[in-house]
């Protein structure tokens, strides 16, 4: 039998060989101001106050630019940012003026929770590589949100760092301190050159974006019109090792027999984790965990996962994959480290030198997560086997508008493999288009026993997929167009991809209409949209037409009407289909957030093979009162009829309650409710009648930074059917210690 750990370790020693093989590529653009940041001439302390002495001396800038919703119209108020910097730290300070001071919106939040704020953020493009910015936002009361932002995504990122800010009588003031080591950027003799922005938000009936500098919207490329920062000689990150023991004591309960039981007590189990992360260079790190623990402190929100034959997508939340998941993002999704169920041990390397972009890791993990993917739905499966799976991630800047790279994974187990290798690449001939590729091809051989039992084929499996997608982006028009290929036995075990064995070709284009001045909407936009879908037996799957309408105004509300026509076929029967999709949202006052989804039309029973009509509603509301405490009501109620009949009816509602004590400090209770009610007459299977679900979750959080924190919470479970009442069938009392030291 093959070594199951052999081939992961060679990829990895073979990236951690890689960094050696790198070689200046210089960045690119015209930066429309350049600064000079002057060293500190004296100590700063971080009190949101800006009455230090280095401040009068820091390099000062007004942010004059209001460039959302308005087009680089002047600000409609005053904004100054500064920055100095010392031996171990790069500081940013704010003083955002503001005609009437008791209209700022300032509230304590948990971090990465001040989207409805008053805010201002730090842009850093520490490599000057135009592809990748670190943003840090403080909110009037100094709560931090950090994430790291590409052309594409905004991936979360949690850095320790400092921020505090202070509200006064002619606005608010904000400080940052930000240690080199918690940064990322190039090693080099002489003066550093960073892309920077400084931006802040301003939310009042409108939210207005106002920046350092004017912003094309005809050119693809935000980092390339950045202001460009020359200063920090000598800046290195220091040790930059950070070690984070964390204990975890836990206590479930569980009900064995289901309702007729009791539940039994269960023993106390105490564990010690580990993860440390070694900035080697002031590009590249190193990181590791031992028996790392995973729970999650928040529970994922409910979604109605009735009717859909596809395996729904929930988002990453566990510290050591978050670290530098945009190193890893491919157009495919073949990287989805949910697909990691009980890791014990992992390793991670992640940086950028000088145009080169690299990212592995290998991690033991003690279950394997199988999704079978299909063209007209997936299966899941557990297998109670070890695996382990490694990823390494090559990309290559050359020049300023195209990166080339590649991409190998590999997942064994015990009689089971999955193996994909491919390259991928994105080209902008001009600063208004855009080009991108993928081809990969993936090897996946699962246990006999495996294999029967979830119909897939035996022996090994090989099959490619490929994608090329052209994008043309100005400031009202937009066109693209989108080709995907997923051969049926393509398999990406440590990826998300539900549906395979399909061809794609789409077409689309939109129009957005952007107002001068004032007017009763902030941005208009109308788009349409072709798609053809057919397997790879050329058999249609479905032909779908969409035309949508979107509206953004006053009251910083958000709306938009989508209406789909679509030509489906499904288990070999055709259905033409119509349904209309209405959403709106919006802040009638600062306490107060509203949202509503809408969904109206025809929906194929994919269980009985036919259409019926589906209505879908999902509320929300956030409210407010005072600084210190919120209320959340969000959830969502499904109806679908079938000849006057009625098939099911589904609601899941979920409340959360959050009193923030302090920056550090908070107490959140979560309810989450879920049933499910069929009309058995008209189902060939036999599902149950009547399904519901009950869980709570209590938890009080003290974090000194993300990484220092203690967690003590409850949770628990209940559930019901038509035979009997909800009855809570678990329970779990935790306490969790972690605390992160920096060497």
């Amino acid at each position: 039998m093959r070594n199951a750990t052999r081939s992961p370790f060679v990829l990895f020693t073979l990236t951690l060989a890689a960094v050696a093989a790198i070689a200046e590529v210089p960045a690119s653009g015209s930066p429309t101001r350049r600064g000079r940041i002057p060293r500190s001439s004296g100590p700063i302390t971080i009190d949101g106050t800006l009455d230090e002495l280095a401040w009068r001396d820091a390099w000062t800038m007004p942010l004059e630019y209001e460039v959302q919703p308005g087009e680089n119209l002047p600000a409609p108020v005053r904004t100054e940012v500064l920055v100095t910097w010392d031996a171990d730290a790069v500081y940013f300070a704010f003083r955002a003026f503001d005609p009437e001071p008791a209209e700022i919106r300032a509230n304590l939040t948990d971090r990465d929770n001040i989207g409805s704020d008053d805010w201002v953020a730090v842009i850093l493009d520490t490599f000057n590589d135009e592809r990748r910015s670190f943003d840090l936002i403080v909110n009037p009361l100094g709560v931090q949100t950090d994430m790291v932002e590409t052309m594409d995504t905004n991936e979360e990122w949690d850095a320790i760092w400092d921020s505090a800010g202070r509200i006064t009588d002619w606005g608010w003031a904000a400080e940052l301190r930000v240690p080199f080591a918690s940064l990322r950027f190039q090693q080099k003799e002489g003066p550093q050159v960073w892309g920077f922005d400084a931006v802040r938000s301003y939310p009042r009936s409108v939210r207005h974006h106002i920046g350092l500098f004017p912003r094309d919207r005809s050119n693809n490329c935000y980092l390339c019109q950045a202001v460009k920062l020359e200063g920090f000689e000598g800046a290195e990150p220091g040790n930059n090792l950070e070690i984070a023991p964390t204990v975890t004591s836990t206590r479930s309960d569980s009900m064995a027999d289901v309702p007729g039981g009791s539940l039994a007590e269960g023993s106390p189990d105490s564990e010690f984790g580990l993860t440390a992360r070694w900035g080697f260079t002031p590009a590249m790190t190193l990181s590791g965990t031992y028996n790392p623990d995973y729970s999650q402190v928040e529970a994922d929100a409910l979604q109605l996962d009735v009717n859909e034959p596809f395996a729904i997508f929930y988002p990453e939340k566990r510290p050591f994959f978050l670290e530098g998941t945009d190193f890893f993002s491919t157009p495919l999704q073949v990287v989805y480290t949910r697909t990691m169920r009980e890791p014990a041990w992992g390793a991670k390397l992640t940086g950028k030198q000088a145009g080169n972009t690299v990212g592995a890791y290998v991690v033991q993990d003690e279950l394997t997560n199988l999704l079978f993917p299909g063209s007209q739905g997936s299966d899941t499966a557990t297998l109670e086997q070890q695996n382990t799976s490694a990823v390494l991630r090559y990309k290559r800047d050359i020049g300023s508008d195209l990166t080339l790279g590649a991409l190998i994974t590999d997942r064994e187990g015990d009689a089971y493999y999955n193996r994909l290798a491919g390259f991928d690449g994105e080209w902008k001939p001009t600063e208004t288009d855009m080009v991108r590729l993928q081809l990969i091809g993936s090897a996946t051989r699962y246990p006999d026993a495996t294999a029967a039992e979830y119909g897939q084929p035996t022996g090994e499996l090989r099959d490619w997929s490929g994608e090329l997608l052209y994008l043309h982006d100005t400031r009202n028009w937009d066109y693209w167009a989108w080709a995907r290929d997923l051969g049926d036995e393509f398999r990406a075990d440590l990826g998300f991809l539900p549906r395979v064995d399909y061809r794609l070709a789409e077409v689309g284009s939109g129009y957005s209409w952007i107002p001068d001045g004032e007017t009763w909407y902030s941005t208009l936009r109308a788009e349409g949209m072709l798609r053809h879908v057919v397997d790879q037996q050329g058999d249609l799957l479905y032909d779908r037409a969409i035309a949508t309408l979107n509206y953004e105004g006053p009251l910083q509300s958000h709306a938009y009407a989508q209406l789909d026509l679509w030509r489906e076929v499904y288990n070999g029967v055709e259905f033409d289909r119509t349904d209309l999709q209405i959403h709106n949202c919006m802040t009638p006052w600062a306490p107060t957030e509203l949202w509503v989804t809408f969904y109206y039309g025809d929906k194929i029973d994919y269980d009985n093979t036919r259409l019926g009509r589906r209505m879908r509603v999902a509320p929300g509301i956030n409210q407010r009162f005072g600084r210190h405490f919120s209320v959340e009501l969000s959830g969502a109620w499904e109806r679908m009829r079938e000849q006057s009949q009625e098939l099911y009816t589904a609601a899941v509602a979920r409340t959360t309650l959050a009193y923030q004590f302090s920056t550090r400090a908070f107490v959140r209770a979560i309810l989450q409710y879920s049933s499910y009610d069929y009309n058995l007459a008209l189902y060939d299977d036999d599902p149950e009648d009547f399904e519901e679900g009950l869980s709570t979750q209590l938890l009080f959080s003290y974090k000194l930074n993300p990484q220092s924190a203690i967690y003590v919470g409850y949770s628990d479970a209940s559930q019901g059917t038509q035979d009997y009442e909800l009855t809570r069938t678990d329970r779990t009392f935790f306490v969790k210690v972690g605390y992160a030291f920096l060497l």
